[in-house]
């Protein structure tokens, strides 16, 4: 016979900070508390899911007493859907808790001594400032609480949204998302409606069955959208129509696509787009540079906050027109194409082949002949020959992904021996480790956070980094 967890429930429990990953925190007889859909202030009644040997983590069951610092959130979603779980908070703490955990990860993680951190720059829009949604279609879909407390029998369980944190297997149904402008929500709402109609089937995700699987939404500052849907299987006599129709009713939609993925995972990588209808790409501008972003691009989701981080990394790397700049992880190049004009050459390194080409067409698009970029890891192409062929770089710029920068990259870039490192990062604390590996060479001479996510806990961090 199965033993019986042993259930906790702590008492007017009063919340005192935020943590990481969106939850706020308690100290409970020397062990922190993990509460999340919480703020500093709330009394609340928690229910102990698990238990370490110094934290504790819990959900709220009843909440004693609100904090008068609590806002009313926007979203009919939130609690539910995993993400923007700061909306209970007032926009300017959320800035300054982002801040505080970027200072907090440089000096107790990094245990770096830091100079005085600017401050944070916020974002211009704190809604609808995507220009990129993925939604997943399920035939399993989460049950909110209030259904489950009404306790009735659910007949419908189709649902095209986000994953529910932790459950690949499991998505919240999406009605309507503040974080992508319209149409972005009339266009999921009337393919869902569509599906509905004609009752097609939605992926399962355990079983890997079904048809309609993923949906992708993007759009340009100057109104563009582009529609990728995925199917599992081939079927036009099903495709089509739906794709025809979803044209005829959405003018905005510029670009078309759809892609039959018979894979085990949502990826794109290696299938086949097929352009159902408009151009193949969308074309961004920043500055007075423009990007063509294809349906496989990586872009930065915020594009107004993107022009002020990569102005940052200009100014950080305050470049005087001779010197040849490094740009690790450049992706499609944005970051090495801004800094172009400033400097003699730049050279781009990328893993993502598809990447790379965008990286080079956009470089041909905005007539920018001193960049160059080259497909691969980093810690392999960053080799003491290619160093000798391709120069010595004075400056270089790296941004990597949240997991930061292999210890060999970390390495590679020591060993050449820049004047200036200009790091950037979505994710502080694996920044602040990196960088104390280089502490023994350089120092942090400047640091500016940037809040590219509001009501998220995320936050981007530009960091400089000078020779002792």
């Amino acid at each position: 016979m199965a033993r019986r967890k042993k259930t906790i429930l702590l008492e007017h429990v009063e919340i005192t900070d935020v943590a990481a990953e969106g939850k706020s925190m308690a100290r409970i007889d020397n062990m922190v508390l993990f509460v999340p859909y919480t703020v500093p202030g709330d009394i609340v009644d928690v229910q102990v899911v698990r238990i370490r040997k110094r934290w504790m983590e819990g959900f709220p069951v009843r909440y004693v007493r609100y904090s008068s610092r609590r806002i009313e959130p926007f979203c009919q979603h939130f609690g539910e859907c995993g993400g923007c779980r700061w909306q209970n908070l007032p926009y300017e703490d959320q800035l300054k808790y982002k801040q505080k955990q970027v200072l907090d990860q440089f000096e107790r993680i990094g245990k770096i001594n830091v100079p005085e951190i600017n401050t944070i720059i916020p974002s211009e829009h704190t809604r609808e400032y995507r220009n990129k949604l993925e939604f997943t279609f399920s035939n399993k879909r989460w049950l909110t609480r209030d259904e489950m407390q009404k306790n009735e029998e659910i007949t419908q369980r189709k649902a095209v949204g986000f994953h529910i944190p932790g459950r690949f297997d499991k998505v919240l149904d999406i009605r309507q998302c503040y974080l992508q402008p319209e149409p972005s929500n009339a266009i999921r709402n009337y393919i869902r409606d569509y599906a509905f109609r004609h009752n097609l089937d939605f992926f399962d995700l355990i079983s890997q069955q079904g048809f309609l699987r993923t949906l992708i939404i993007r759009n340009s500052q100057k109104g563009e959208f582009m529609v990728v849907l995925s199917f599992f299987r081939e079927d036009e006599a099903l495709i089509l129509p739906m794709l025809d129709e979803l044209v005829h009713e959405f003018p905005a939609i510029t670009s078309l696509f759809y892609v039959v993925n018979p894979k085990a995972n949502d990826t794109l990588n290696g299938l086949e787009l097929v352009l159902h209808h408009g151009n193949n790409h969308l074309y961004e501008q920043m500055g007075n540079l423009k990007f063509r972003i294809g349906p496989k691009s990586f872009y930065q989701t915020n594009a107004v906050q993107a022009h002020k981080l990569y102005a940052i990394v200009r100014d950080f790397a305050n470049l005087k027109g001779n010197e040849t700049v490094y740009d690790l992880y450049t992706g499609t190049g944005t970051i090495a194409l801004f800094l172009a004009g400033q400097c003699t050459r730049v050279i781009g390194i990328e893993y993502v082949e598809e990447a790379i080409a965008d990286a080079r067409q956009n470089a041909e698009l905005n007539s920018i002949r001193n960049v160059e970029f080259y497909t691969g890891d980093s810690k392999d192409i960053l080799t003491p020959s290619f160093i000798e062929i391709h120069g010595k770089p004075d400056v270089v710029i790296t941004d990597p992904p949240r997991s930061g920068m292999h210890a060999d990259v970390v390495n590679s870039i020591l060993h050449c021996n820049p004047d200036k490192i200009v790091y950037v990062s979505c994710n502080p604390a694996t920044q602040a480790r990196d960088i104390q590996l280089m502490s023994a060479h350089y120092r942090v001479s400047k640091l500016q956070p940037v809040d590219m996510f509001p009501h998220t806990c995320h936050v981007e961090n530009v960091a400089l980094l000078e020779k002792i």
